[in-house]
């Protein structure tokens, strides 16, 4: 009889399962998702109820061959991948692929893989998710649909190769948002006053003024705070109220996936993608010694703070015999969760308090270890006695003006002695007072007046960023780390000094989505979205449902972008300035080269400037690129050649362009003007595609190892994926009749984009 199968996402877990399991099963890895919606095409059939085309992922053909293999006559098979949406996908898959008749699938939900856990999992199977399968396949649609649909209008009218996303763009509105409220802000001038008071035999202490005459104190400018320093001076300071008083502060529930992330950023300077890496490293089993696989902790994606009792009473135990009973709670600490959260999962804590870091520091690695000391110390210290500390807060007055000075001294530690948070850590400790009693007058030694500015909102870092999209409800906490790794790697981001500011290309794109698309890239609709995804989780909304009702207004919305949407490769962005040469308006336009100021006057004015940004936002026009002369005169029309720097170093160019293209190397021959970002297709060439130009003066796009590689085109390759037959690139072509389109080059293939006008676009400073 052949033995059950055990299918799990993961080739680690493999390793963990088998050695818990023993030889009774086998146990195989689909390494992530077996099946997918074609590449090639939008793969969604709308008009027969949003219909996904499922197809095996070409690279996974060998795995689901040996998936079919390992099952052969299994009469049973476990489904174990992830317990999410995306292993629930994957479950129900693979139990498509693998269906037989007489077979039973079974569904298994490892929530930590450890001895005890795996056994219980295994001896009490369930049944596939089907509200939950549903729940990701919406998601995926809604993203295909979006992506497939919209990215291709971001080709022809900003850049060939650029994509969005249905949640990255909401993500980059927001990034986009904060910078333009930093623009726009304009600072307002403050002023605080401190009396720096004494105690004899104590360090001298600050009250700082809050109040004059009962109301709150509004210094605005220097001259009214000297006015009260002089108001201040020689007169008493009388302590007119103390109170003191016991304040207990209760520690922080366990991890969830985005708090964990919040803390690995600023505690241990790990990005989002990485904290999720090595978190996935320790719940799918490290070897504790040869041949000991063991799930340190549960599962990393969860948004629940839920706990199970025995592993609270563990703690418990644990916190009691280390740290001594006035540490330890009489009953385990349970914390609540908020409303929309999904609760499928435990909150992240580890499989067993008694494994500490300072036991498995030897098999670990170094960012193994640090992820799982934070993950260890903050389930620990959530089952432990709160900090306790005496806090005094004294009014102290002087005249007409109240000042307030406070300060607390730590009584017990209590969760403290194992774990703060990275916010407590960043606080200003408070000052301790010293002993003070009501209606005691004490000395002045200073009074300092400070001026201040308002300060404009602080720009985005990993772990605030992903707390905002958490607060309103944009993603998933799973989803988090590849949103803050997509909108950097299509560079419509830049982490600058550990904060997020928009690209050019970034504010481009974001402005054009959110004109054309102002519901879809809003973020209250994307978090209703979210919302309506886990009421299909939870049976509370048919799914279609939630298609429809989306693709009813999308699709209006994609009709009008079509003829709507600004057009940046040719008319450009406006801008509020005019051309110092013929007084046209100017225009952002995007070239090969980046974004550049050009006169809409072209081609009859030329004018073109590089430009930057001031810190309002301002565009701010760079100084002319000075043409060097060269004593050479162009083959082609006679015209003098001058010296143009362009993006892959100095050329010669005729300066009758754009009537005359002519250029060349300094040294002679055909230019090579740069890489167009495109392989060379000859197979085994690895080779690129760069511009150069004829005996003739034309254009043209060879390999780079020529003569090795003879390899050439007329037409210009862009690195735009071609949505039919996947080829690498397309081709940009132009004509009177149509205007510009890409089409693609593969023989039967006959892919090509709707044609858009030429409006007698140029390339900007920098490039020819």
């Amino acid at each position: 009889m052949s033995k059950p199968l055990v299918v799990v996402e993961s080739p680690t877990k493999v390793r963990t399962l088998k050695k818990y399991l023993g030889k009774q099963y086998n146990v195989e890895a689909t390494v992530g998702h077996i099946v997918d919606l074609p590449q090639r095409e939008l793969g969604i059939d709308i008009e027969n109820h949003f219909k996904p085309d499922y197809q095996i992922i070409p690279a996974k053909k060998k795995v689901v061959a040996a998936l079919k293999k390992a099952a052969e006559d299994a009469d049973e098979i476990f489904l174990a991948p992830d317990p999410d949406r995306e292993g629930e996908a994957i479950a129900w898959h693979t139990a498509k692929i693998l269906a037989k008749k007489g077979r039973a699938f079974h569904r298994v939900l490892f929530h930590e893989l450890t001895e005890n856990a795996i056994k219980k999992a295994m001896a009490n199977p369930v049944t596939l998710d089907e509200a939950k399968y549903n729940a990701q396949q919406v998601r995926r649609i809604l993203d295909r649909l979006v992506g497939y649909q919209v990215s291709p209008l971001l080709w022809r009218k900003v850049k060939g190769g650029l994509s969005t996303g249905r949640v990255q763009s909401v993500a980059l509105r927001v990034i986009c948002e904060r910078e333009r409220a930093i623009q726009a802000f304009i600072p307002e001038e403050y002023w605080s006053v401190t009396s720096w008071m004494e105690k004899e035999g104590y360090p001298v202490f600050p009250a700082r003024l809050v109040r004059k005459d009962g109301e709150k104190a509004a210094i605005k400018n220097q001259e009214e705070a000297e006015a009260i320093v002089r108001e201040l001076s020689g007169n008493p300071y009388t302590v007119s109220k103390l109170v003191k008083k016991t304040v207990r502060k209760n520690p922080l529930p366990p991890f969830t996936t985005s708090k964990l992330q919040q803390d690995a950023i600023r505690k241990l300077r790990m990005t989002a993608k990485k904290t999720m890496s090595v978190a996935q490293q320790l719940y799918e089993g490290v070897e504790l010694g040869p041949g000991e696989p063991v799930g340190l902790i549960t599962y990393m994606r969860t948004d629940s703070t839920r706990i199970a009792e025995e592993a609270a009473q563990e703690a418990l135990d644990y916190v009691g015999k280390v740290f001594g009973p006035e540490y330890r709670p009489d009953k385990p600490r349970y914390f609540s969760n908020t409303k929309k959260v999904q609760d499928a999962h435990e909150a992240i804590r580890p499989t067993s308090v008694f494994r500490t870091p300072g036991q498995v520091e030897a098999a670990l690695s170094a960012d193994q270890l640090a992820l799982y000391r934070l993950i260890w110390q903050r389930f620990v210290a959530s089952q432990m006695e709160p900090a306790v500390f005496d806090q005094t807060s004294a009014t102290l007055l002087n005249g007409a003006y109240s000042f307030s000075a406070s300060g607390s001294v730590m009584k017990f530690p209590g969760f403290t002695a194992v774990y703060q948070s990275a916010e407590d850590l960043e606080k200003k400790q408070e000052e301790t007072l010293p002993p003070i009693e009501e209606k005691e007058t004490l000395p002045c030694k200073k009074v300092e007046p400070k001026q201040h500015f308002t300060q404009p909102p602080p720009r985005f870092g990993e772990a605030s960023l992903v707390k905002e999209l958490e607060e309103n409800g944009i993603g998933r906490p799973s989803t988090y780390a590849a949103i803050l790794s997509t909108i950097r790697d299509k560079e419509y981001v830049g982490l600058v000094k550990g904060y997020f500011r928009p690209s050019e290309l970034g504010f481009i794109v974001c402005d054009l989505l959110v004109a054309s698309f102002e519901q879809v890239f809003d973020v209250a609709f994307t978090a209703r979205m979210e919302d309506n995804l886990d009421r299909v989780e939870t049976s509370q909304e048919e799914a279609e449902n939630v298609l429809l009702a989306f693709y009813g207004s999308f699709r209006k919305d994609l009709e009008d972008a079509g003829g709507k949407m600004v057009n940046v490769k040719g008319v450009g962005i406006p801008t509020p300035l005019t051309c110092p040469e013929c007084g046209s308006p100017v225009h952002v336009k995007l070239g090969k080269n980046g974004t550049f100021l050009a006169c809409t006057g072209y081609p009859k004015c030329k004018y073109t400037r590089n430009y930057t940004r001031g810190e309002k936002g301002e565009i701010i026009p760079g100084e002319a690129q000075p043409l060097e002369p060269t004593g050479e005169v162009c083959e082609k029309c006679g015209r003098p050649m001058v010296l143009r720097q362009g993006k892959y170093g100095p050329f010669l160019s005729c300066t009758g362009y754009p009537e005359c293209k002519n250029a060349r190397n300094q040294g002679g021959g055909s230019a090579a003007k740069g890489g167009t970002g495109v392989r060379c297709p000859e197979k085994d060439c690895g080779g690129e595609l760069v511009e150069k130009t004829s005996r003739r003066g034309k254009a043209f796009y060879g390999c780079n190892r020529y003569p090795d590689c003879k390899y050439a085109i007329w037409d210009k390759p862009v690195p735009m994926e071609c949505p039919q037959c996947k080829a690498p690139f397309l081709m940009e072509k132009v004509s009177r009749q149509k205007g510009r389109y890409y089409a693609c080059l593969t023989p039967g293939c006959r892919y090509q984009t709707e044609p858009e006008p030429v409006t007698g676009e140029k390339e900007g400073p920098g490039g020819e």
